[in-house]
């Protein structure tokens, strides 16, 4: 039968010229377009398998930082494989030298859009969705969503893939300390990574830094301990003294020392009350340093009130229920430091809640010896070496700590701030110490 024949039968036919036979052919070709659709849609379902994402979960950024990794000068072959994608967005990362100086530089993501990739022999497709309506409080940034599609078979890719990834991310903190500050009741980290700082950079008075740090070490060695007798496994330190005696960068130095990360409290934030004082310090992670500092200007008369006149929400009962409340996390130390220990309230600093007083004081003769000593350890570039420069050292140190022994006597101290600030503009240690009176001035 050909086609003119099937012309002849339809066109004859009083039904179907009346659009009966047009509708039901219309009806048909709908029925057999949606059949593929789910056809296509099982057979998606049998053959594909997708992992979502979301900006909120930690791996996000792991992620954001593998696929920067892959643009990146290391990764020249999986550079050309990325260079290829017509949708890019660009990360900016900011890098600290070691004098201080930062640098910022730039590579090229996959930006919002559809992108392919091969990983491992597997083609994959990195959907990035993002929500321009809503937006993460804690990043300011809008909430996105990156989906991972790619064959069934290659679903335990995904997780060799996500330890790549997170191992990148660690490998890269490595030998660096995160501090972290809190934004309503979520941690955030507070700018980026720094260089660990050796604790033996920061002199103090003999045998402080030892005591405090072996205090520490005993302490995290006894988690068995405290668990067999029911006590919480945490530990309070104040380190008080006058401005600029070096309480917080030993902290720092400290953490450094221990691998653990600094979060950061403000009691001064605005917003910040009881309970979400509270929920902050029971969600800061296990083997953390909680820094409290000034805490003598936040509750001096049991009212915390700022330089313009705003007065905190956080309560003085609600902070110290939060140091040792119920809903306090494990597993933490608290350093709280204070220029003015005499003003602190006694039911803050009783033990359970502080541990270890420890005094940071102006500098001592020694401790001006030893800086001096470490400061001028070699001569500045260029400078031939001297063989006797060691002893000529020592002994403009024993000259520093007479005029520092002088001075005290006569009720005159000096800070280690102001000391390294001294060192700092003179290049030579017989410089630094000639012009040592102006410190007194």
């Amino acid at each position: 039968m050909d086609g003119t024949s099937l012309t002849g039968i339809f066109g004859d036919n009083p039904y179907f010229s009346a659009g009966a036979g047009l509708m039901a052919l219309t009806v048909g070709l709908g029925a057999l377009r949606q059949g593929s659709k789910f056809a296509f849609i099982a057979a998606q379902r049998r053959m594909l398998v997708s992992l979502e994402i979301p900006s909120k979960d930690r791996s996000y950024e792991w992620f954001l930082s593998w696929m920067a990794y892959q643009t990146s000068a290391r990764a020249a072959v999986a550079q050309s494989r990325w260079a290829r994608m017509h949708q890019l967005s660009v990360e900016t990362f900011m890098e600290t030298r070691p004098n201080g100086s930062v640098n910022a530089f730039f590579t090229l993501v996959a930006g919002p859009g559809t992108h392919w990739f091969k990983y491992n022999g597997a083609w994959m497709q990195i959907k990035r969705d993002r929500n321009d309506r809503a937006v993460n409080p804690a990043t300011g940034r809008p909430w996105e969503t990156v989906t991972i599609t790619t064959l069934s078979q290659y679903r335990y890719l995904f997780p060799k893939l996500l330890l790549e990834a997170r191992d990148l991310a660690l490998t890269e903190q490595e030998g660096r300390l995160l501090i972290y500050t809190h934004w309503h009741s979520e941690w955030r980290v507070f700018g980026p990574p720094r260089m660990k700082r050796p604790i033996s950079s920061v002199v103090l008075d003999d045998g402080v830094s030892e005591r405090i740090e072996s205090d520490v070490r005993h302490f995290l060695s006894r988690k068995q301990w405290y668990a067999k007798r029911g006590i919480p496994f945490r530990r309070g330190y104040i380190l008080h003294g006058p401005p600029g005696s070096g309480k917080t960068s030993y902290i720092q130095a400290l953490a450094g020392s221990l691998g653990y990360d600094i979060y950061l409290i403000n009691l001064s934030l605005r917003g910040l009350a009881d309970d979400k004082l509270t929920l902050l310090l029971s969600q800061a992670p296990p083997r953390s340093i909680i820094l409290i500092e000034d805490v003598d200007a936040a509750f001096n008369k049991r009212v915390q009130v700022s330089e313009d006149g705003y007065q905190s929400a956080v309560t003085f009962s609600g902070f110290i229920n939060a140091l040792d409340g119920v809903a306090s996390s494990e597993e933490r130390i608290v350093f709280m430091t204070t220029n003015h220990i005499e003003k602190l309230d006694p039911a803050l600093i009783r033990p359970g809640r502080v541990d270890v007083i420890q005094l940071i004081g102006d500098a001592t003769p020694n401790q001006a010896r030893r800086l001096l000593c470490q400061f001028y350890s070699e001569p500045d570039t260029g400078e031939k070496l001297d063989p006797h420069y060691a002893t000529q050292l020592a002994a403009l140190g024993d000259e520093l700590a007479s005029i520092v022994e002088t001075r005290r006597e006569g009720g005159h101290n000096v800070s280690m701030a102001s000391l390294q600030g001294h060192f700092i503009r003179h290049p030579t240690a017989k410089e630094a110490v000639e012009n040592a009176s102006i410190l007194f001035a």
